[in-house]
């Protein structure tokens, strides 16, 4: 269906014609539409298609239709002989469309912004920027302050100082220019452009203080237009009450009178605005050509000589008064500049932003720079400094009276110089109506310049937030996201801003106030400027600015000065400004919104991570610098919580941590269900706070998988250096090939270098079965609901309605998730429930306990730098470490004495050094006959048969324990058991254990041994990690 709101034109795209081809399945029949040109060009039908603009359409615009090509697997697949071409549907498929937009919040527009558009009000450059940019930066300033201005500073600083502005005005404007230039621009103005470089963090803090500061702007403008309504009122004594309540009630019979003009439409307020800019005009030209009539003797008196010489060549040099500096002139100037975003804040409303918005906000600037230097210039060489508006003080004409050039003019104003005289540059703000030819021109100019920028900030405040709102970065500003009318008009921010304004005009002392918004709108030109050069130093390909005239060290110098100008106008003002956008971009950044803009931030964040990846290629790795980057077995992270939690304490901010699974069967088969699983498990990691990588890979059996992973994980020196896997429970009742594959993964591990670490929980690790489960019952509950919904109709059930009574009844049934699994059980139920406490126990803070370091064998230190690691974390803090060695009854004390100094060489704090003697004793009977009845179905007792059976018997059982194997490793063998006892004789209390894993010789010891050898280790324990590191050191006590 075409959108009623996008007229056509011979650029468009061209549109899409049906052909006879099957639909593939696509659901009411839709087939995929073939351009003719994909035919002609050709000569034959084809599946792929035509470079085309509807494909790059986000899947929600309004401007066209998105289409959808043909995917990489419909070109690539095995060809379906089915007597035809199978070509799916190319039209926009809403089951599709969320593939494009990446994350895009802005893509999806809603329902009520779909429906009929027609006669939307778009404005061009001249209307809608142009017009819009000049009367904003045309305000008070122009008639009241400018001359003052150039009193002080002179002609030649007074240059400067406009110069200054315009320089910082001009800046930014190139970079907005590149900016809005680099796709489409939709409403927000300075927000819309700065979230979409920078990200939300900084688009949404200095969206809402914008937002703000425009809304207290109507305030200020609207109080100077009062102030002058009262002047005139004073000089006539027509006061209604007195001066300030006058300025109130002026001021709020005027903001509604705004307001009214605003609601009627945007239409209504160009309208408005183009009427102001005529008597502006109008007002400005006046001034010029009062410059050219001969002066009165009443206007002499007051310093008015028209052109000339003398003056221009003593008002050329500054003279400061009254404590000013260059620098409080300037800040007193500078705010006439500001208004460069009046066009850019309504570009929703413009019918071509990006051309629109570099060409009316440069020629806005270049013609109200021109105007201000040209109105200055004229002032400061027709009036003088001083002047006492006395028509009697006069001399005779070429006499000196060595104050000022008005004594060669005939007039003596030395009294000045020791009285504060009412007239003059320095003295009178209402120099213009002095200077113009018809002085109430000047105060309607005055009214104009306050009233369009009033109007213009009145139209920007509510647009901005609206933007902001719709984007959903701060969620309790939802509500004021909702637009009305044909042009969307945001009723509800119009409402606020005006509730703002009042509560502004109300005060009417905004002496205060007013240098913190124009901080406000400095700070925002700042980010305007870093957004376009941190995107130029990304170097993105997606940066491609249609406007080439910009320079990203000219954008960082415009950013610099902004910050600078902001200091000068007033340092407590900026400060304040940085602390509140600090505060929000704090808030913004730990709420994380759900938005992806493809902002600068993430490409510089992609460019820092390579070059730091690359830095540390060239650095040689150094034991004090070692940390475990752990390659962790979970299979889905989901389903092995507690190996994933110990893990995470392990490389928590300092390490790395690699979560990986194996999909058994080929690739093709897994291919849907590894890119369902990276997008699934990535987005699980970051809600549980995970700080790790999801990496799946699929092959045919687990052990092919993990080599795959051992060699091809990580980039550079990051790259994995000890693996983590979960103790085989089921290894006694597995199928033989899932023990090889199993022993064959520590054995890579081994042969790769990397160090190892098993971890056991009796109760065990694996939930799948109980996730399986709880998926199956949220089925059934959704199931529950429609068929519940069905039967009412969808009516809602009494008086607390249908679905606050369901959300109950699921909360209730989903309590005893645990026992669904069949068969319903009160065992199972309990066997499941002690299962899932085991596997949360390490997400919660450890209490007070020890962590007992078995540590037998020297392996480089790993399995002592493990357990100290976790010491160092928040949950493990206050657990105290325990070391366990082996040694000798004769010299314990010697060995204990050694053994603290090394870990006090170490700089590790341990609790207590323990010293087993009594390993090398044999253990007891039960403990040995329970181990020959864990290995008795796994013999082969070949010594007690012929030896022609006995190798016949190796041939059909190669993996098999043989009794040579046995009595080859008994003493190794009986090490396990023993240690076993001891462990569970010292450490039964321990909140963890960690003990030296066994190594097992590759060729040696069979799979079904080893298995055997730790599972006699590690039973009836607490928590258990077995590790051997690669036998290089990790621990130095040298600095």
């Amino acid at each position: 269906m075409e959108n009623p709101g996008f007229e056509r034109s011979k650029d468009d795209p061209p549109q899409y014609e049906e052909t006879s081809f099957s639909s593939n399945g696509f659901r009411n029949g839709e087939r995929r539409a073939v351009r003719s040109s994909v035919v002609s060009a050709f000569g034959h039908d084809t599946l792929d298609r035509v470079p085309n603009a509807d494909f790059y359409r986000n899947a929600a615009s309004i401007s066209g239709h998105r289409a959808i090509r043909p995917s990489l697997q419909e070109l690539h697949d095995v060809f379906q002989k089915n007597g035809g071409l199978n070509i799916p549907n190319t039209v926009e498929d809403s089951e599709r469309a969320d593939d494009s937009t990446l994350g895009d919040v802005e893509s999806v527009i809603p329902l009520e912004e779909k429906k009929d558009t027609g006669g939307v009000v778009k404005f061009g450059w001249i209307k809608g920027v142009l017009v819009r940019c000049m009367l904003n930066i045309w305000g008070v300033m122009l008639f009241i302050r400018l001359s003052w201005v150039f009193g002080q500073a002179g002609i030649g600083l007074g240059i400067v100082v406009v110069l200054l502005s315009i320089v910082v005005t001009s800046v930014t404007c190139l970079s907005m220019s590149a900016i809005c230039t680099n796709g489409v621009v939709r409403g927000g103005g300075a927000y819309y452009l700065i979230s979409r470089s920078l990200g939300p963090e900084f688009g949404g803090s200095i969206g809402l203080i914008f937002a703000f500061a425009n809304a207290v702007a109507v305030a200020m403008y609207v109080v100077g237009f009062a102030e002058t309504v009262v002047e005139i009122l004073k000089e006539n004594d027509a006061l209604i009450v007195d001066p300030m309540n006058d300025i109130r009630i002026i001021g709020c019979i005027t903001l509604v009178l705004l307001m009214g003009i605003t609601v009627a439409g945007m239409e209504w307020e160009a309208k408005a605005q183009v009427g102001l800019l005529v008597i502006l005009l109008v007002a400005i030209g006046n001034v010029f050509v009062g410059t050219v009539i001969p002066s009165t003797k009443d206007k002499r008196s007051k310093g008015f000589f028209n052109y000339q010489e003398s003056i221009a060549k003593e008002n050329f040099l500054p003279e400061f008064r009254d404590g000013e500096t260059f620098f409080s002139v300037f800040a007193i100037f500078f705010p006439a500049a500001t208004g460069i975003l009046a066009g850019a804040n309504i570009s929703g409303d413009l019918k071509d932003p990006q051309a629109a918005l570099p060409k009316g906000t440069l020629l806005a600037i270049f013609i109200t720079g021109i105007t201000y230097l040209g109105i200055a210039l004229v002032v400061s060489v027709t009036v003088v400094r001083d002047a006492t508006g006395n028509r009697n003080d006069t001399i005779p004409v070429g006499s000196s009276c060595n104050f000022s050039s008005a004594c060669n003019l005939g007039y003596d104003f030395s009294i000045c110089q020791t009285t504060k005289c009412n007239y003059g540059l320095m003295n009178n703000f209402q120099v213009m109506t002095l200077v113009s030819g018809f002085g109430p021109l000047i105060t309607a100019g005055t009214f104009s310049a306050t009233l369009s920028s009033a109007l213009a900030s009145l139209v920007s405040a509510p647009k901005v937030f609206q933007a902001l709102c719709k984007d959903n970065i701060y969620k309790a500003l939802k509500f004021f996201a909702k637009g009305h009318g044909k042009n969307n008009e945001p009723i509800r921010g119009y409402l606020l801003t005006f509730i703002i304004a009042v509560a502004f005009i109300l005060i009417a002392e905004l002496n205060t106030i007013a240098p913190v918004i124009s901080n406000f709108f400095l700070a925002s030109y700042a980010l305007i400027n870093f957004s376009c050069f941190h995107a130029s130093y990304a170097k993105s390909p997606g940066w491609r600015p249609a406007y080439k005239y910009y320079n990203m060290w000219l954008s960082l110098f415009g950013a610099v000065l902004c910050c600078a100008v902001m200091f000068v106008i007033n340092w407590w003002a900026a400060l304040v400004t940085y602390g509140i956008e600090f505060f929000l971009y704090i808030y913004v950044t730990v709420k994380k919104p759900d938005v992806n803009w493809g902002s600068s931030t993430q490409a510089v964040t992609f460019i820092n991570a390579v070059n730091n990846a690359l830095t540390l290629s060239t650095v040689d790795e150094h034991i004090k610098n070692f940390r475990p980057k752990c390659l962790v077995m979970t299979g889905s992270p989901r389903t092995r919580p507690a190996l994933l939690d110990v893990a995470h304490s392990l490389t928590k901010n300092y390490g790395l941590c690699l979560t990986c699974e194996v999909f058994l069967g080929s690739r093709d088969k897994n291919l849907q269900d590894m890119s369902a699983a990276i997008q699934q498990n990535r987005i699980w990691l970051n809600k549980q706070k995970r700080k790790a990588f999801y990496t799946p890979v699929a092959s045919e059996n687990l052990r092919d998988g993990a080599e795959a992973l051992l060699q091809a994980s990580g980039l550079g020196r990051m790259k994995p250096n000890t693996v983590m896997l979960g103790f085989k429970r089921n290894w006694r009742t597995a199928k033989l090939q899932e023990v090889q594959n199993y022993v064959g993964v520590l054995h890579d591990a081994l042969d790769f270098e990397h160090g190892t670490v098993i971890m056991r929980i009796n109760q065990g690790m694996d939930i799948s079965h109980i996730l399986k489960a709880e998926e199956e019952m949220e089925r059934m509950i959704m199931e529950q609901q429609a068929l519940e919904m069905e039967e009412n109709d969808f009516q809602p059930h009494g008086g607390k309605g249908f679905f606050n009574r369901s959300k109950k009844t699921s909360k209730k049934e989903l309590t005893s998730r645990v026992s669904l699994d069949v068969p319903h059980t009160s065992d199972l139920a309990k066997m499941n429930q002690r299962l899932m406490e085991a596997s949360s126990q390490f997400k919660k803070k450890q209490g007070k306990g020890t962590i007992d370091v078995w540590w037998l064998f020297d392996d480089g230190g790993l399995t002592l730098l493990l357990p100290h690691i976790l010491t160092t974390r928040k949950k493990w803090k206050d657990c105290k470490l325990r070391i366990f060695i082996a040694g000798q009854s004769e010299r314990i004390e010697q060995d204990k004495d050694e053994m603290q100094l090394l870990m006090k060489k170490f700089r590790i704090k341990c609790d207590d050094v323990k010293v087993i003697t009594d390993i090398n004793v044999r253990p007891s009977a039960e403990s040995w006959k329970l181990f020959q009845d864990m290995i008795e179905p796994f013999r082969l007792h070949e010594g007690s048969k012929e030896t022609t059976q006995a190798e016949a018997l190796r041939k059909e059982y190669p993996w098999k324990i043989t009794d040579a194997e046995l009595d080859a490793f008994e003493e190794k063998t009986i090490r396990q058991v023993r240690l076993n006892e001891l462990l569970q004789e010292g450490s039964r209390a321990a909140k963890l254990v960690v003990v030296s894993m066994p190594i097992a010789r590759k060729g040696s010891v069979s799979d079904h041994l080893y298995m055997a050898w730790l599972e006699a280790l590690t039973k009836n324990l607490p928590p258990t990690l077995l590790i051997r590191g690669n036998h290089q050191s990790v621990l130095t006590y040298y600095s």
